[in-house]
Parts: C-alpha cells; structure tokens; sequence
C-alpha cells in the first residue's frame, strides 16, 4: 500500500496498520521514518518543501515494493510520504515492512527507501531560516546506494 498526503502521520499507527494486516503470519516487522533535519552545519533550515507527480509517483513506489516482495521473502509493504510544506522536526516518509523473519523484513526496507529517494518523482525545495532557499539536488551517494541495489549480489 502507497500513500502520498500533505498530512502529518502517526508512525505508531502506520506499525498498528501494518501488523494487523499481517496478524498470525509475521515475525518480524521493520520500519523507517524519515523527518526534515537541518540543511547542514552553517544554516538552519526552517522547512522543506516537496513536490511530486501524482499517479506517476505512487504507481513508481507501489513497483519498488512488489520488486521488494518478489526479491525477499516478505509478506506486505506500507509506504506513506508526505507533500507540501514540512517544518523542521516533521515527520517526511514511513517505510513499513513484514516478514515471518528479521532478516527479509531489514533487506526490504533497506531497498525501498534508498531506491524510493532516487527513482520516486519528489523534488524538494529546503527553506533556510535566513530565508534563502533552493532546490535540493539529487546526492551522488543515493545514486550509488541504488545503483548497489541493481546488481546481483543481496545487499549493498
């Protein structure tokens, strides 16, 4: 399940969604929660700003998790990411993952949010407290982290 929204999430609830619908069959349940976090060291960041392209988005997201279920031994997926603008501290995307064992569920995960942040359409505008903003640039080693994910071996 993919879910693209402006509103804030509640990841505790986005876990309770997850193992309900996995009742009885998981073991193992593994997620990641991303915020917006300060731009870097010499400016403070007030907000970032995401922008997306609805239905491409989802259906690209909702591919990288039935790549992951068809790569791992996983039982289901939970992707919510936020749009619009964020402040500082905001939770951004919740990556939620079941699996009977430990294992799976960490490697599935691991593959969906590093491939999520290079192939899902978002752009991110980062708003600086002094006012100045700019739009974020794609970072080289997202690029390789996916790039890793590409080739034969398990993990990266």
């Amino acid at each position: 399940m993919v879910v693209i929204q402006t509103e804030r999430f509640d990841a505790a609830a986005l876990i309770g969604q997850l193992q309900a619908r996995s009742t009885g069959q998981a073991g193992a349940f593994v997620h990641f929660l991303g915020t917006v976090r300060d731009y870097g060291p010499d400016a403070q960041s007030r907000s970032l700003f995401l922008e997306h392209y609805p239905g491409m988005c989802e259906r690209e997201i909702q591919a990288l998790c039935d790549r992951a279920m068809q790569r791992w031994d996983i039982l289901d997926t939970l992707v919510v990411h936020r749009v619009g603008e964020l402040p500082l501290g905001d939770p951004i995307v919740f990556v939620g993952v079941a699996s009977a064992h430990r294992g799976e569920a960490f490697r599935a995960c691991e593959y969906i949010i590093d491939t999520l942040k290079t192939k899902a359409p978002f752009w991110k505008r980062e708003t600086l407290a002094d006012g100045r903003a700019f739009w974020v640039r794609q970072q080289e080693a997202d690029a390789q982290k996916t790039a890793q994910w590409e080739t034969p071996r398990e993990t990266p």
